[in-house]
This record gives C-alpha cells, structure tokens and sequence, in this order.
C-alpha cells in the first residue's frame, strides 16, 4: 500500500499514501507467521506510526496470501522454551501497540488470519476485509494457548468458545453480521476500501482523534493487555508440563508425509 518510506525490519515496512494516512505493512513469506523479532518489530512500527505528529490513522496490512498465521512454530521446535517465552513477549507487545496506538488504527485483511492475527485484528478500532477472509485461533492444535481476549472482541461469548476448542474459522462475512467487520469487499479492492475509511478517520483534527482514542479505550470493560497476560501464563504452563509439546512436535508433519 502506497511507496515505502522506511524499513525498521526485514518484513516490515511504513508508507504514507495519503495526508494523515500511515500504512504499516508486513510482509513475511510464505504465511506471514513471524518470528520473535518479528512481532517486536511490529510493535516498534506501530508505536512510531502512532507517536508520527503528522499521523491521524494506522492501516495494519499484508501481502501475501493472508494478513497472519500467527507465530513462527518452526522457530519454537527449533529453539524450544527460550523463543516461546519471547514469542509470548513479542506477540503481547505487537498487539499492545496496536491497541495502544495513539491514533485508531484499521486492520485491512485478507485470506487466513490466524492465531496472532486476531490478537492484531482484534485490538484494532476497525477491520476492512476481503470476501476471501477467515478469522480463527487454532491454537490447540499448535500446542499453545491465547487471543481469546482478542477473538471476544470480535465474535459473542458462546461463539468464541466454541470456535476456540474446535479450532474452526468464521468468515469476514460472519464477522460483518455481527458488527465486528466494517466492510467486506473483493480482494482487489481491499486497499483502496481500508484507505477509504482510513482518509475519513484522518479528516478529523488530530488533537481530538488522539483524545477519542484515549477516552474510548479508557471505558473498556475487558483490559485487554491483564486478559492476555493471563492466557499467556496457561500457555507456558502448558508447555511445563508437557502437554505444549506433545501437540508441537507434530506440527507440519502432515504436510510432509
């Protein structure tokens, strides 16, 4: 989305394609699952957008086939405990700068959003998305725990549940009829409709934009960042006692078999 002005890190990159506009983009082949210093850019990305004087709105996209598919699990077989605990570190700072940027911010979505992806999407103020979208934690089968904080934003209490322990997708066009998705549109058109809302959003006066984020975020009934937190805990748990890990290890088997 529109010409790079800056590149913190491999994969993720800022552009300006519109007065009061900042478009953060990540762009990891072949899924955009990142690495732990991955989401630590991200988050490094989305706090500068935000502290940016001249920005009024985020736009968080992708290329690729998909906005997210969560964290890099080859990392985690490869390095074992040391990169899950900074995976859990990373991804609570990424989605916290979301959440936290001092400017709303747009999630512009296409394809699979999975696991951190609706940690992202979720703590975002509004989501555009692609007809092709899908929207989902599989976290149990990835041996890991987590986003639901996030996912109950986007869906009802029941529905979240039982989407988290099936670990089944709902549809860009589910999340519009339940008012957490503001347009649904054909991929070709996901930029120029994310740019859209976001040039609305940037029309206002910065100074007001800036405080409307704030108070909106300060009558929240759920504190996202001590909700995640406490998911997070039940992860590494599970990784102590085994449990992580006996579902980790199998993790890309089936595509190699």
């Amino acid at each position: 989305m529109g010409v790079s002005t800056s590149s913190p890190e491999k994969g993720i990159s800022v552009s300006s394609p519109a007065d009061g506009v900042r478009v953060v983009t990540v762009d990891v082949p072949p899924v955009n699952a990142l690495p732990v210093r991955g989401w630590f850019a991200l988050a490094d990305a989305v706090r500068a957008a935000g502290r940016d004087s001249g920005a009024r709105c985020v736009v968080l996209a992708a290329e690729g086939r998909g906005f997210n598919a969560g964290v890099d699990i080859k990392e985690i077989q490869a390095r074992g405990r040391g990169a899950l605990v900074g995976a859990n570190r990373g991804c609570f700072e990424a989605f916290a700068a979301v959440y936290e940027c001092e400017v709303p911010v747009v999630a512009a979505v296409q394809g699979f959003c999975l696991g951190g992806g609706v940690g992202l999407v979720g703590n975002a103020d509004a989501i555009v998305a692609s007809e092709d979208a899908t929207f989902g934690l599989p976290e149990l089968d990835r041996g890991a725990l987590g986003a639901a904080t996030h996912l109950a934003r986007l869906v009802p209490q029941h529905l979240m549940r039982t989407l988290y322990y099936t670990s089944r997708t709902v549809s860009a066009a589910e999340l519009r009829a339940h008012g957490s998705v503001w347009r649904v549109v054909p991929r070709p058109e996901l930029e120029s409709a994310a740019l859209e809302l976001a040039r609305e959003i940037a029309a206002k006066d910065g100074e007001l934009i800036r405080l409307a984020k704030a108070a909106l975020n300060g009558i929240d009934p759920v504190d996202v960042r001590r909700s995640y937190r406490f998911e997070q805990g039940f992860t590494f748990e599970a990784d102590l006692t085994g449990a992580a890990g006996r579902v980790r290890d199998d993790f890309g088997k089936e595509a190699t078999e």
